[in-house]
């Protein structure tokens, strides 16, 4: 099968796009015929050996599929050869095939094509952890979103409406706060532009926000901080700023706020009674049309390094997928 190979820690340009053996299923596992595949920042750092864990070399980057079941191992039960399923696979995405452990795989809404699928789990999933399962969101919170253009960004803005908040979305630029409003945002910062500190507390009448959902890191972080309400929470998502901050816990005690850490890759696998319910109700929220996965583009498999040289310069608005 064909696949994009990552052979030493390195760059997206290192990455080779040649034939490797096809995967072969074992026991509570899915092989699954990749239709098509998410591209998401993660899967760079991943590559560049930068990411919070490492896997084996060499290995195909990916982490998330949609695509056709093609054979199933022993005591799997609840999908079947021939069904549409999204999987979440940590690696080995960016290929033809790919293997999946059961409890990591979800039959396909059916009102969904293989690359809206594609680009569902992971942000979506990320998303939905932070905010339900950390942040406890519920009707009427206000909830600033950083990095609102981004994947895990507008997802967290469509997931935020979906539960009744009040959505204050902050990107880079016109157009995605654009698109960010299509996503039912109510308010929208241009944070190269706009002061972040002083644009919240005009939005809010001097309250402030109850959570901070931050992916992006980096100088934002302290200034989102000190935008938050008493009690509120911070959602420490990512770095895609490329810079851990520093933040002065005094401002935690003067807010009697929260700084909440997300890692969704470990909660999957720490926690997956968890994960599979949370996937569920992601699930029946896409079936209802309640939720919309964005695709800023596709790229055919062999043009991965392209794909990823997008995500990494930050021209994205949603997801990139690769098709097979």
């Amino acid at each position: 099968m064909k696949a994009i190979v990552c052979k030493s820690f390195s760059q997206i340009e290192d990455l080779s796009y040649e034939d490797l053996p096809a995967p072969t299923a074992g026991k509570g596992q899915v092989l699954v015929n990749v239709k098509a595949a998410g591209v998401n920042f993660p899967d760079i750092l991943l590559i560049e050996g930068k990411y919070q864990m490492r896997p084996s070399l060499p290995f195909a980057p990916g982490g998330e599929v949609a695509g056709i079941v093609e054979a199933i191992g022993a005591d799997v039960t609840h999908v079947k050869v021939g069904d549409a399923v999204i999987a979440g696979t940590w690696t080995g995405g960016y290929a033809e095939q790919v293997v999946a452990d059961e409890a990591r795989v979800f039959k396909m809404p059916e009102n969904l094509d293989f690359v809206q699928a594609a680009g569902l789990l992971t942000v979506y999933g990320t998303s939905y952890h932070a905010l339900v399962d950390r942040a406890n969101i519920k009707a009427g919170d206000t909830v600033l979103v950083l990095g609102a253009g981004g994947g895990v960004g507008l997802a967290a803005v469509d997931i935020a409406k979906a539960h009744g908040a009040t959505v204050i979305a902050c990107a880079s630029s016109a157009t995605k706060l654009a698109v960010c409003k299509e996503y039912g945002a109510d308010a929208v910062i241009e944070y190269t532009t706009e002061d972040l500190k002083e644009r919240v507390k005009q939005l809010t009448a001097g309250k402030g926000v109850d959570i901070v959902y931050d992916p992006v890191g980096g100088h934002f972080t302290e200034q989102a901080f000190r935008t938050l309400a008493w009690g509120g929470r911070h959602l420490v998502v990512g770095f895609a700023e490329g810079n851990i901050p520093a933040l002065p816990t005094n401002l935690a005690l003067l807010k009697c706020a929260s700084l909440v850490g997300v890692f969704w890759g470990s909660f999957t696998s720490t926690q997956p009674a968890l994960f599979q319910t949370g996937m569920q109700v992601l699930l029946d929220l896409f079936r209802a049309g309640k939720l919309k996965a964005h695709v800023h583009t596709t790229f055919p498999l062999h043009e991965a390094k392209e794909a990823m040289r997008t995500v990494a310069d930050r021209k994205v608005i949603g997801k990139v997928i690769l098709t097979t």
